[in-house]
């Protein structure tokens, strides 16, 4: 499990009852990343860590630890509190994020072939394409998660990246 944490003091608890504190991904879960993949995933951890809205609809407050995963072509959100219990699992399926996946990916690769040899013009047409598969994948994650967890745009967004960092190999 890779973890990273927040450097809250101790007096912010009230402040981040809402916030996700402490973020492992399963190391299981993937071959080993390249470079950029691997930052990315930093990026997005430390970025999460940073800002976020990330509240059970179950009233359990935080601050939150995500233990984060793919168990069985499922996304599992296992969420415990600061002193380790577990205050929910969240399972949802990954069938629906599929497509946008593979499309994004397919975005990324020809945006980090662009960005080579591409005029300007055609590499920001590519971004834009890739911002738009991106946001489209947080919104879903965002809309299959409202039950469960209440999450803003940017936390959406970010935890879509991750869920994008879990599904490559090599």
């Amino acid at each position: 499990m890779t973890e990273m944490t927040s450097s809250g003091e101790p007096d912010r608890v009230g402040k981040d009852a809402r916030k996700l504190l402490k973020i492992s991904l399963d190391e299981e879960t993937v071959a080993a990343r390249n470079a950029d993949v691997e930052h990315e995933r930093q990026v997005a951890i430390f970025d999460l860590l940073q800002d976020n809205h990330f509240a059970l609809t179950s009233g359990e407050d935080g601050p939150y630890h995500l233990n984060f995963s793919i168990i069985d072509r499922r996304l599992c959100f296992d969420i415990h509190d600061t002193g380790d219990k577990q205050l929910a699992e969240i399972m949802l399926p990954l069938a629906p994020f599929r497509s946008i996946i593979r499309d994004y990916f397919t975005v990324c690769d020809a945006y980090y072939e662009a960005i080579k040899t591409a005029s300007r013009a055609r590499i920001e047409a590519i971004d834009m394409g890739r911002r738009s598969l991106h946001d489209e994948g947080a919104e879903l994650l965002r809309e299959r998660m409202a039950r469960d967890i209440e999450i803003d745009d940017n936390t959406s967004r970010r935890l879509f990246t991750l869920i994008c960092v879990l599904h490559v190999r090599g």
